[in-house]
């Protein structure tokens, strides 16, 4: 059964008319609901909660997964790599069910008006309560992309999500995006706010100099009488997809040969039961599962895949289970393990939905939240227009979000074309609903936020989508660096996604003519990775652009026609959309 929050309040206000009697009912109606979604039989004897890639959501959200999740090589047509129906029947989950909706973007708009908002903090508390009351001993993992995704995540330089993890109860975190911070501010909060209480792990980052492990590479927990080990594994890529010069001193990588030294090492010191915090991305947890022996389990992030299942993966060693727990607070990962003679025996995982409307708000988590914003309630909630469409994000392709980004910079600054990162967080809203400042700032708050504008050849063109291409459907995983394909504005082209390096993008074209290899073109963009863009003349934020177009729409904006690229299906997949 699930109650929206419209049918709930229907009832109070019967309620109120008939007494107290259908009050209670309604209460008991709430508890049914809760309980049908919520209610998890323990399971064996080592429990661990993981959460991953919230992007600093501490409010519920609207978030519409992805229509397209295109898998290349021996991903083609695998998980994480379905989507919609596939997804739902490789899951063997019925459509029109609340965690169908959850899953996918099938009949999005109205299934986000039954069933309401997903994640916020608060909501979130709650369900880890419980689940913690029920499983003594659980660990809460956080897979990263925590600290950064919102305007006062942005304006409090990460504490609002320190201090909100702390309460939830967060136990063990590796990270990404808390790099974009700069080094000095993640050591001063693992090294005094985490003093304790949350064990940061990072087995694959070290100093540039002397190659000295800058973080713990696993810690050990006692769990009912059972040594568990959590391996921690930041961003590999961070100093190429982020600036450099944020983590100037440190080295990153995938590193497996290092994780089987300190998978290894876990072992010998005791480690019955031995598990992998990552932020790889699935498709590099894959193929990591294949190749590291001793790891029983995976939970990953980074490419924000919401998949129901945990994936057993064979190696040297036997089998690894590797998950991914989505993004935006919407989900919560159960893993249940039978732990026996030194090994695990069984295992039981869980997918949780984060459904605002069926999970009551814990309220020492509220009152957090309440301080938190209360310094930036009017700059937060400024109108800055209405969207008569869907805005959203997620997707290889432009989203709608995007779209408008890329509409915006091109007619502020004059451009012929524009690129936005292919970046997947960033909240959705539906038609009719305000644009607010905080909600525009859900889609931009980042720590290198300057746009630019910028001459290119149409031949750096090209290479630049190129190398954008390369990074998301290079064959090998350990090639890929997650993300979602840079949005373009203006400019048309025709993809390929299983063709070679150089070879992807074809029949590139500019107001329907094809672009020139030596013409150069104004071309809009934001979030630049070299250290003296921020210093340009009259360079500003993107925001301030967006937020000028949106004053400048009257009011109103209208929905975004989608510049996606043309398709060319790959070879046995003809029908490439689905997944």
């Amino acid at each position: 059964m699930s109650l929206s929050k419209r049918d709930f309040l229907q009832v109070l206000s019967c309620a109120a008319v008939a007494g107290l009697p259908l009050a209670r009912e309604a209460e008991a109606a709430t508890d049914k609901a809760e309980a049908a979604l919520y209610d998890l039989p323990p399971f064996g004897n080592v429990s661990l909660l993981h959460m991953t890639d919230c992007h600093a959501q501490l409010q519920p959200i609207y978030f519409r997964e992805p229509s397209v999740n295109i898998g290349v090589a021996g991903m083609q047509g695998q998980l994480p790599h379905l989507v919609g129906e596939s997804l739902l029947k490789a899951a063997s989950l019925r459509p029109g069910t609340a965690v169908a909706h959850a899953l996918t973007a099938l009949d999005f708009e109205t299934a986000t008006r039954r069933y309401g908002r997903v994640g916020g903090f608060a909501h979130l508390t709650t369900l880890v309560k419980r689940l913690k009351a029920s499983r003594p001993g659980a660990l809460l993992l956080d897979g990263g992309d925590t600290w950064q995704g919102s305007a006062t995540s942005l304006w409090t330089n990460g504490q609002d999500m320190v201090d909100a993890c702390k309460l939830l109860g967060v136990d063990v975190m590796t990270g990404h995006w808390e790099f974009t911070y700069g080094m000095e501010r993640v050591k001063e909060i693992v090294e005094k706010d985490f003093a304790g209480q949350v064990d940061f792990v990072a087995q694959n980052v070290k100093t540039a100099d002397f190659g000295d492990p800058v973080f713990k590479p696993y810690t050990l927990r006692r769990i009912n009488g059972v040594t568990v080990a959590i391996v921690g594994q930041a961003f590999p890529y961070t100093p190429i997809a982020n600036p450099r010069y944020m983590v100037a001193d440190w080295e990153f990588g995938i590193q497996d040969a290092n994780m089987q030294k300190f998978v290894d090492e876990a072992r010998a010191a005791g480690a019955q039961l031995v598990c992998l915090l990552s932020h790889n991305g699935m498709d590099v947890d894959l193929k990591l599962a294949t190749r590291v022996r001793g790891i029983d389990a995976i939970f990953g992030g980074h490419t924000h895949d919401g998949v129901p299942l945990a994936v057993p993966v064979k190696n040297a060693g036997g089998t690894t289970l590797v998950t991914n727990a989505g993004s935006n607070g919407k989900f919560l990962g159960v893993m249940d393990f039978d732990v026996k003679g030194g090994r695990m025996v069984d295992f039981r995982y869980r997918l949780l939905p984060v459904f605002a409307n069926q999970l009551r708000p814990d309220p020492d988590m509220q009152a957090l939240i309440a301080r938190v914003r209360a310094p930036f309630e009017a700059k937060l909630g400024e109108k800055l227009a209405v969207t008569d469409g869907l805005l959203y994000r997620r997707g290889n392709f432009n989203g709608s979000w995007d779209q408008l980004i890329c509409d915006a910079l091109m007619d502020v600054q004059g451009a012929e074309i524009a690129f936005s990162p292919g970046f997947r967080w960033g909240t959705s809203l539906l038609p009719g609903d305000t644009i607010t400042r905080e909600l525009l700032m859900d889609q931009l708050a980042i720590t290198y936020p300057h746009a630019t504008l910028t001459e290119m050849s149409g031949a750096t063109i090209k290479t630049v989508l190129e190398d954008v291409a390369d990074n998301l459907f290079n064959p090998d995983p350990y090639y890929q660096q997650g993300g979602d394909m840079v949005r373009v504005g203006g400019l048309s082209y025709t993809m390929r996604p299983d063709e070679a390096m150089g070879s992807r993008i074809t029949d590139m074209r500019l107001n329907g003519k094809p672009l020139d290899a030596d013409r150069r073109y104004k071309v809009a963009g934001w979030a630049p990775v070299a250290e003296d863009a921020k210093n340009a003349p009259g360079v500003k934020p993107v925001w301030e652009h967006v937020e000028a177009w949106l004053r400048a729409q009257g009011g109103r904006v209208k929905p975004r026609t989608l510049n996606t690229p043309k398709l060319v299906a790959m070879q046995g997949n003809p029908g490439l959309l689905g997944g």
